[in-house]
Order: C-alpha cells, then sequence, then structure tokens
C-alpha cells in the first residue's frame, strides 16, 4: 500500500468533517461536490497526492455504482476508508443544508454561483497552483505531508 494511515487527532477529524460539509453543502445547492470540492481540498488542505485525493474522493461519492474503480485506487494504496467516513458524515449534513440553501434562493442565483465557483477553481488549478514533482514510483504517503508548511 503506498499510503500511509493518517493518525487521526481532532484537528484531521474537523478538516475533514469541513471539507465534507462544504461539499455536501454545494452538492446539495447546485450537484457538485466530488472533483470540483473534495479533490482539490484534500490536495490543498490535506497534503494528498493527486491520486489519493482521486481515490478517496470516489470512494466516498461512487463507492455503489463505481466500486470497481475504488477497488483498483485502493489496490494502488490510494483510498484510506477512516477519513471516507469521517468526510462521508459532513457530507451528508452539508448536501442536507445546501439543498436547502438552494430549494429557498432564485435558481438564477444559483446558476451564478456554480459559474463563478467553477470559474474560480479553474484559476486557482491552471494559474496559482505549485506544480509538485511527484512520479507514480514516488507518490509519498499521505500522513507524511500533514502539517507540513506549505
Amino acid at each position: 500500500m503506498k499510503t500511509n494511515k493518517i493518525k487521526m487527532d481532532t484537528q484531521i477529524i474537523i478538516m475533514l468533517l469541513l471539507v465534507g460539509l462544504a461539499a455536501g453543502i454545494l452538492g446539495g445547492m447546485v450537484g457538485i461536490g466530488g472533483g470540483i470540492i473534495i479533490v482539490p481540498a484534500l490536495i490543498y488542505f490535506m497534503g494528498f497526492s493527486q491520486l489519493s485525493a482521486q481515490g478517496t474522493s470516489l470512494a466516498l461519492l461512487m463507492f455503489p455504482v463505481g466500486i470497481l474503480g475504488v477497488i483498483q485506487y485502493y489496490k494502488q494504496g490510494h483510498v484510506d476508508f477512516s477519513i471516507v467516513i469521517i468526510l462521508a458524515i459532513g457530507f451528508v449534513m452539508g448536501s442536507f443544508l445546501g439543498s436547502k440553501i438552494s430549494l429557498s434562493i432564485p435558481q438564477d442565483l444559483v446558476k451564478k454561483f456554480f459559474a463563478i465557483l467553477l470559474i474560480v477553481i479553474a484559476i486557482k488549478m491552471l494559474f496559482l497552483d505549485k506544480s509538485k514533482k511527484e512520479t507514480s514510483s514516488e507518490n509519498k504517503g499521505v500522513s507524511e505531508s500533514i502539517g507540513k508548511d506549505k
């Protein structure tokens, strides 16, 4: 397995719950979450590699329908189910809140919010992301990058 288990302290659990909550709110509001919110959040806030972030997001959101993809990421060491469970708790609560918010505001406003969010994330990834040199054989564990200053 390529990734090491993360030591679950209070700070990590709160961060994962907040990421899940944000993804759930946005999922409930505008139908997004995994690739748009969870993957970048795990990379930029938690120090995950791209593959570990994708595997974790896939396990959280697509487990019932994407089980074969989840298995492949898990076999390569890119899924930690303790993280998936914590993110799922936040996501469930957030999706409820997000859907309530979205259904209480004008549809045009939701559409504009969604478009702005996509633009901001795209600009961040295209122009503001400092590339980390990483090869597939040198995919260091998630826990090694937690807590390091970026």
